[in-house]
């Protein structure tokens, strides 16, 4: 049995003020930027200082208070036409991870709900960004245990693939993927991870081989194109990822390259889990057509630091997630238990009945 001993948290309340892990800057530097405005907290989420669904809900429920801390005025109806501009300008910060949605939803509703001065208003805004961060933590845990109870028995140790970043450092601790990682590590039942490198940002090579590092969990990076040969090569057992949105029907967006992981995995008969927190499923949305897809700068792609890859006059498209269809997904991995992709609609509608 395995234990960490060296434990991450991306986001933290800290001294009137968020502590945000520099991802940015990782591997070669372990650094934390303090945000105590929401003007800040939205470019630290635009410009992926912190990421990740789960991550990025939390910071910009912090960030909906810091927005409220700064409104001025003893009237309730002007407070909350100004806390709307926040909540807009927080929102437009990344259009895919529905985490962001849901949690500035909440703080909304929390404000509205409130009866009492501005002052308590804000008290209670920052209570519910802290209780936010706390059942994230303790939503992972359970990912976390419910994936470790549906991997496959055998062989008794696991080779387990994944693919971006879906740890401590893309929710408030622990992780989803990489919490069922944990859990699979604790219990003895890993026996490495291969960690797609995850073009063109880099998550799986800077940010999931470092959180493994700090635990001391067997780690093997490779590139994304290398996937396929080493499940021919019988090297991997599971693959387990993250999602940023997941569609009613079990669609699920999630970092660029993960369709062609699952249409792979399905190649090979290798099982292929989705693991996430229940709020990042979007009953809105019938099907994953109707995700919206991040574009990013196509620096991203040209450059690494500042050598630049490409001839000039080169055109680029940098779609920064993919869809998976829900045929190729075994399951889906929640805090509430582990469903098949068509059953998550059935689990939503017996709660609203």
């Amino acid at each position: 049995m395995n234990s960490s001993t060296n434990q991450v948290y991306s986001v933290i309340w800290h001294n009137n003020s968020v502590s945000l892990i520099d991802q940015t800057r990782l591997p070669s530097e372990y650094t934390f930027v303090e945000i105590s405005r929401c003007e800040d907290m939205a470019q630290a989420i635009k410009t992926m200082i912190v990421r990740g669904a789960p991550a990025i809900g939390v910071a910009a429920a912090y960030g909906m208070y810091l927005g409220a801390r700064e409104i001025e005025t003893g009237d309730r109806d002007e407070f909350l036409n100004h806390l709307e501009k926040v909540a807009e300008l927080l929102r437009s910060t990344r259009p895919t991870a529905v985490n962001l949605f849901w949690a500035i939803s909440r703080m909304m509703r929390t404000a509205y709900e409130t009866l009492g001065t501005i002052e308590e208003i804000k008290q209670t805004l920052l209570q519910t960004a802290q209780a936010i961060n706390i059942e994230d933590l303790q939503t992972c845990h359970a990912i976390g245990d419910n994936g470790l109870a549906v991997l496959p028995k055998t062989p008794a140790q696991l080779t387990i693939l994944t693919h971006c970043n879906a740890g401590a450092l893309a929710t408030a601790g622990y992780g989803t993927a990489l919490g069922v990682v944990r859990s699979a590590f604790r219990e003895g039942r890993l026996a490495r991870l291969f960690a797609d490198e995850t073009r063109p940002r880099l998550q799986g090579a800077r940010l999931t081989a470092w959180e493994c590092v700090q635990e001391g969990i067997p780690v093997t990076v490779i590139t994304d194109s290398m996937a396929a040969h080493c499940m021919k090569q019988g090297l991997i057992d599971v693959v387990i990822v993250g999602a940023d949105r997941i569609a009613a029907n079990g669609d699920t967006a999630n970092k660029i390259g993960t369709y062609s992981l699952a249409l792979v995995a399905k190649a090979h008969n290798i099982p292929f889990f989705v693991a996430a927190p229940l709020s990042t499923v979007d009953f809105s949305l019938s099907d994953g057509s109707r995700i919206p897809i991040e574009e990013r700068n196509s620096e991203e792609i040209y450059k690494i630091g500042n050598t630049i890859l490409t001839a000039s006059g080169v055109e680029f498209y940098n779609p920064a997630f993919d869809v998976t269809p829900s045929k190729l997904i075994t399951s889906i991995v929640t805090e509430h238990g582990v469903f098949s992709p068509e059953e998550l609609i059935k689990y939503q509608e017996k709660k609203v009945a």
